[in-house]
């Protein structure tokens, strides 16, 4: 797909939504249960839309919190339920109905006071250190780094991560059930009455020293920049920097629900993805202002590392953060790996092998990491798309969530220990490993393309080489747990290839690395490409 004209760009007037019309929309609009794209569909992350196309509005809030209030009392949980919200602007009043149904349902609501933002990493903390007699779960109203025009839901289990797919198709069904009632839902006022007020920061910034070695980072007095990119890490940073004594700076403390702050991303729309570096490009533009600075999406899941020599791929910063922490905490066990997803670089799993560690590979998505991190079976969970998750300094879980706060802090850790830039830092890893070439590109894909994608078997692809290399194998199901991957990866000697459905949008993604050059990186794409094209065509779509 060619790169808009202005990506990287502040956006004009022209780009930004009409905030008022997109609130009306999510209140008056009420979806259509027999058009597929008005129903409740809960991706990797939870269920997102736009309430001005109709696929995020009050009837879609009413029906999942009520069919999650169903579910946790089929299946035991007692205790209170975390609620967080982010900082787009349809959070504020799907927050408001989430509160209301909760009530209805004689759910302890436990959420920040109505101002405050937070981020999901402080919702699966705060899970994961609150177990006690009566298991207690979390709902995060955010679309991560969707477009001011979106608003998103995500349920988070007694164990403070993603969802597993059997508990969300259970509660997407149900949610489709109930998309066309009125659900029971007590007013606002009544309903306010009835939450807990709960500070998620505190404890959160205060047991920060347990996973990162902050008084190093203190004591290195390295100048560091932090990019909320508009989001909900915008409360953290400022209080976190006291309580520890760094020397960072909040680069934009402002909200604002159109985002005008954030440049075009490749597409021409404004997306708070801190792995684009067209989304970056404010921050990379003031870079020299810090020794090392780093963004977040607008729920703080995310990570974007900015070097001096500008935005590095989150590929790199896992394969410089598992030598790190092999190398650094030695109270971890020897059994103790790394996870990545199969469309993760290989150099990760290079420089996990040669610390002699194991890595597991599972299909995208977080959700897979929950149970590893959880009994502590990997000191890092990471995903391409610049999710990851780590252990504290003596093995015990931190978030079984992805935590961009974390991540941003371990890069200056890295800076801290070593006196040197990342991305120098990077290039003597790729001198040991290999130097990979990697690329994801998009193509579109309507519903029908991208259910056969998700559906290929093996032999699909019928050729025998690849960029003029034999295959050596066609993976559709992920070697970690044999689940499927939704698509299919193909591995030569010095190169792969992945392609799979997007999970929000009418896209399919190819993934492609290459261990030799770009050349062979464009060729890996291309054929890639024309692969799947020929599977499209062979199944008449």
């Amino acid at each position: 797909m060619a790169t808009h004209e202005r990506a990287g760009l502040l956006p004009r007037a022209s780009d930004l939504v009409d905030l008022s019309r997109l609130i009306s929309d999510y209140y008056s609009i009420r979806p259509d249960p027999t058009d597929p794209a008005q129903r409740v569909q809960f991706g990797t992350s939870g269920h997102r839309g736009s309430a001005s196309r109709g696929s995020f509005n009050e009837r879609h809030l009413t029906a999942i919190v009520q069919a999650v209030c169903e579910w946790r009392a089929r299946t035991g949980i007692s205790g209170p339920m975390f609620v967080a919200k982010d900082t787009h602007a349809l959070s504020e009043p799907a927050w408001r109905t989430t509160l209301e149904v909760l009530a209805s349902n004689g759910v302890e609501a436990w959420s920040a006071p109505e101002a405050d933002y937070v981020p999901t990493p402080l919702l699966s903390r705060a899970i994961v250190g609150r177990q006690a007699d009566h298991p207690l779960d979390g709902l995060a109203i955010t679309p991560s780094h969707n477009p001011p025009t979106d608003g998103g839901i995500k349920y988070n289990p007694p164990h403070g991560g993603p969802a597993e797919g059997t508990v969300t198709s259970a509660i997407e069904a149900r949610a489709n059930e109930l998309l066309a009632t009125e659900v029971s839902k007590r007013s606002w006022v009544d309903a306010r009455s009835r939450v807990r007020w709960f500070d998620f920061s505190t404890p959160y910034i205060q047991s920060l020293a347990e996973i990162v070695d902050l008084k190093r980072i203190a004591a290195s007095g390295i100048r560091l920049g932090a990019d909320p990119l508009g989001g909900a890490t915008v409360g953290v940073w400022e209080p976190l920097a006291e309580h520890h004594r760094l020397n960072l700076h909040v680069v934009n403390p402002e909200i604002d629900g159109t985002f005008r702050f954030v440049p075009l991303d490749s597409d021409g729309k404004i997306r708070m993805d801190c792995s684009s570096r067209h989304a970056m490009a404010e921050l990379v533009r003031k870079s020299g202002d810090y020794d090392l600075a780093f963004g977040n999406d607008a729920d703080g899941d995310r990570h974007g590392i900015v070097t001096k020599q500008g935005l590095m791929n989150p590929n790199q910063v896992l394969a410089l953060a598992v030598d790190t922490l092999f190398r650094t905490r030695v109270d971890w066990r020897k059994e103790v790996g790394a996870a990545i997803t199969v469309v993760t670089s290989d150099l990760v799993h290079r420089v996990t092998e040669a610390h002699g560690r194991s890595t597991i590979q599972t299909p995208v998505g977080f959700k897979w990491f929950v149970p590893l991190l959880l009994h502590g079976n990997v000191g890092l969970a990471g995903e391409e798309s610049a999710g990851a998750s780590i252990l504290c300094f003596d093995g015990r879980p931190w978030t079984t969530d992805k935590d961009g706060i974390v991540m941003d802090l371990l890069a200056a850790e890295m800076m801290a220990r070593s006196g040197r830039d990342l991305s120098e830092l990077y290039l003597e890893l790729t001198q040991k490993h290999g130097v990979p070439h990697y690329r994801r590109i998009d193509a579109p894909a309507p519903p029908e393309r991208k259910a056969v994608l998700k559906k290929l078997s093996a032999d699909a692809i019928q050729a025998e080489t690849l960029a003029g290399e034999l295959i050596v194998e066609r993976m559709v199901a992920a070697p970690g747990n044999g689940e499927p991957i939704g698509g299919l990866k193909v591995t030569t000697a010095s190169g792969w290839f992945a392609a799979r459905p997007s999970g929000t949008e009418d896209v399919y993604k190819i993934y492609a690395e290459s261990f030799r050059d770009e050349a062979h990186l464009d060729r890996l794409l291309s054929e890639a490409r024309e692969l799947v094209e020929r599977a499209f065509e062979e199944a008449g779509v």
